[in-house]
């Protein structure tokens, strides 16, 4: 029997952990599912048109999409809360009501615990997807110890750098090469932030505050988003993860170390 478990998943098909009972998941480790995803997000500031949960909703959306293309793959439960800024005083986004900061040695210990829990689970495939750009100097350093300390384990763990970087995962190439070269810069609570959110949580975006004068907490030009362009970045965030992720496994496989 296969029980649904709503916006049509069913049990057989799910890929949220957090949806799956122990037993479950045992099946799975059993079945030869011994890769988890461990996505981070945050709670932050994105300028007057973007809820704070932006890199959240979005994470989740590309984390699963990436975890059902792998096969045989879970995810885990967004990491919620990242390094934002000194909280005393406030500096960075934790200058804007409703951030929420964590030190970077907090963060660092969660992402360290989170995985050692799963290798003590039996998975052996960690991989750690950051859709901040605060994220990504953590998830990095907790990867390149584990791997030390792990070697010769059968456990590894990944930092997929290549999806949250623009022009290693194709976005800003991609805006070259409609002509709007002006945009394929970085900024926050930009096009490409609002699109993104656009697509992966609609009602996350406030479309009349796009491109207002002077949007606090913004850089970057917000105009011209869509959830059509939004779409088209999260796909190309995906597919530069899963062809590093597909990578790192051959890699793996040709290596004694694995």
């Amino acid at each position: 029997m296969v029980l649904a478990l709503g916006l049509g998943t069913t049990l057989a098909d799910t890929v949220y952990l957090a949806d799956m009972t122990w037993p479950e998941v045992r099946d799975k480790l059993r079945q030869g599912t011994r890769t988890v995803i461990v996505p981070t997000g945050g709670i932050e500031q994105g300028g007057p048109h973007l809820v704070l949960g932006k890199h959240n909703y979005i994470v989740r959306r590309t984390a699963a999409a990436m975890a059902r293309a792998l096969g045989d793959a879970l995810m885990a439960p967004v990491v919620t809360y990242v390094p934002q800024g000194s909280i005393a005083p406030p500096q960075g986004h934790m200058r804007y009501p409703g951030t929420v900061s964590m030190p970077e040695s907090v963060f660092q210990a969660v992402l360290e615990n989170i995985a050692r829990s799963f290798k003590a689970h039996g998975f052996r495939q960690i991989l750690f997807l950051g859709d901040s750009g605060g994220n990504q100097h953590g998830q990095r350093a907790v990867a390149n110890q584990l791997n030390k300390e792990w070697a010769g384990t059968g456990t590894r763990v990944l930092h997929v750098s290549d999806y949250y970087d623009p022009e290693a995962n194709g976005q800003f190439a991609w805006m070259r090469a409609q002509g709007k070269a002006t945009a394929a810069k970085s900024g926050h609570g930009d096009w490409r932030d609002t699109s993104e959110l656009w697509a992966a949580h609609a009602r996350g975006v406030r479309a009349d505050k796009i491109g207002a004068a002077n949007l606090a907490g913004v850089s970057g030009d917000s105009n011209g988003s869509s959830a059509a362009l939004g779409e088209k970045m999260l796909a190309l965030k995906i597919a530069a993860a899963l062809r590093q992720i597909r990578h790192w496994r051959a890699q793996l496989a040709n290596r004694l170390d694995k």
